[in-house]
């Protein structure tokens, strides 16, 4: 699942070297933590979280078929002040 993800991601943003994914297992579920450059946050949410929800329902979909549990998380670093 985190191939098809990184495939999806990269292919939205427009600085595909930045992007991190980072599988954290929680409760008995996979998140995907997503990390990218601030200028693609917004291509990956899209206009009210249109590009993220079809990202999450993709994911939830094709985890589903393999029995598993995942999810989607963009976490934003904070940067040093």
């Amino acid at each position: 699942m985190q191939e098809f993800l990184e495939y999806v991601v990269k292919g939205l943003v427009e600085n595909p070297g930045a992007v991190t994914i980072t599988p954290v297992d929680r409760a008995g579920a996979t998140v995907y933590e997503l990390r990218l450059a601030p200028a693609d946050v917004g291509k990956i949410i899209g206009r009210q979280g249109v590009t993220i929800n079809a990202i999450r329902s993709l994911l939830l979909a094709g985890s589903a078929r393999k029995g598993l549990r995942c999810s989607v998380e963009i976490v934003e670093d904070k940067p040093a002040q």
